[in-house]
C-alpha cells in the first residue's frame, strides 16, 4: 500500500500531522525530504551537516504545523523553515566557515560563454565550490529570491556587503565557466625570440 494515497489532500495530511499521526508525518517527510535535502546541501556542502539540518528542520516543521495557515503552498512554507535552519547551522559552525569578504577588491567579471548543456548538477557543484560567504549570499539571492536588505538582516551584514558578495560570487562562477585562453607553448616562445 502506497503512503501517498493514505492522505489524499494536503489539508488532510497537515491535519493528521498536527494530531501527531506518524503515518502522516512519514508521508510528508517522504514527499518533501529529497527537495529539502538538496536545499540544505546548497548551504551546507558536508552531507552530514545537511542531513542534520534536514532533521532539525523537520522537527521544527512538525512542531510548527498548527501555525500553518494554508495561505500558500506547504512546500514553500517548509522551504523557509529549512533555509532558516540551514543558516542557523552555518552560524553555529566555527566563524571561519562563514567568512564574509569585506575587502573592496573586485573580481572583474568575464563574458559568460557557458555551454547551454551545462547540467544542473554541474552548476550546483560549481556553486558549492564557492567560499561559504559567497555561496550563502548567492543561494539566498539567486535561488531563494531574497532581497539584499533581507539577506543583510538574516546574515547580520550590511546591504553593501551582500551586494559585493553576490557580485564576487557571480564573477567567480563566470571565471569557472569560461574556458582558459590558450597561451603560446614554451618552445614556440623560444623560437619567436630566436628569430
Amino acid at each position: 500500500m502506497k503512503t501517498s494515497t493514505q492522505f489524499p489532500t494536503e489539508t488532510a495530511l497537515v491535519a493528521a500531522c498536527c494530531l501527531g499521526n506518524p503515518r502522516a508525518q512519514r508521508q510528508l517527510y517522504d514527499q518533501l525530504a529529497p527537495r529539502m535535502l538538496a536545499l540544505c546541501l546548497r548551504y551546507l556542502p558536508q552531507r552530514a551537516d545537511a542531513e542534520e539540518a534536514l532533521l532539525k528542520g523537520f522537527g521544527k516543521v512538525f512542531r510548527s504545523l498548527p501555525q500553518y495557515r494554508h495561505e500558500g503552498p506547504l512546500a514553500g512554507w517548509v522551504r523557509r523553515i529549512m533555509v532558516n535552519t540551514a543558516l542557523a547551522s552555518l552560524r553555529r559552525q566555527p566563524p571561519r566557515l562563514l567568512e564574509i569578504d569585506n575587502c573592496h577588491r573586485e573580481l572583474a567579471p568575464v563574458a559568460a560563454q557557458a555551454e547551454t548543456s551545462l547540467a544542473a548538477a554541474d552548476l550546483l557543484r560549481l556553486v558549492q565550490g564557492l567560499p561559504t560567504g559567497y555561496r550563502t549570499v548567492f543561494n539566498l539571492f539567486a535561488i531563494e529570491g531574497y532581497s539584499h536588505p533581507e539577506i543583510a538582516e538574516r546574515l547580520g551584514i550590511s546591504e553593501g556587503t551582500s551586494k559585493s558578495q553576490l557580485s564576487k560570487a557571480r564573477a567567480m562562477l563566470q571565471r569557472q565557466l569560461t574556458p582558459p585562453t590558450l597561451a603560446p607553448s614554451y618552445p614556440h616562445t623560444l623560437l619567436a625570440h630566436a628569430a
